[in-house]
């Protein structure tokens, strides 16, 4: 898990699986990034290989506390995602949450100002 700054936005990076063990710690960065006064932010989901409900739960809270800081959230999901469907977005669509997320195939396009999301 890592954290860097792309223009006016900040962008965590989680990699291998997001997961039970995993969770607390991405919890912990997004929470860090609001008390710093970070209101744009980024999870680079793209190297994800593996999500569970506690994953999918520390996304949907994340997206809760940036909307309740009048601030924004964005996810970076693989471009192959649309068409194949990457784990995250697999398990984001089957509990019905994908179209809750403005999800994005790369960085460029999602800390982007005219960056087009994927479509649910």
């Amino acid at each position: 898990m890592g954290s860097e700054p792309w223009g006016e936005w900040t962008v965590l990076r989680v990699v291998g699986e997001l997961d039970i063990a995993t969770s607390p710690t991405v919890r912990q960065h997004v929470h860090d990034a609001v008390a710093e006064g970070r209101r744009r932010l980024v999870l680079d989901l793209s190297e994800v290989l593996f999500c569970d409900s506690s994953g999918v739960g520390v996304l949907v809270a994340a997206r809760r506390l940036m909307r309740s800081c009048a601030g924004e959230l964005r996810l970076i999901l693989p471009a192959r995602g649309a068409e194949d469907g990457s784990h995250v977005n697999r398990v984001l669509a089957a509990l019905g949450v994908r179209r809750l997320f403005d999800c994005y195939p790369d960085l460029p396009s999602a800390a982007g100002e005219k960056g087009t999301p994927l479509s649910a």
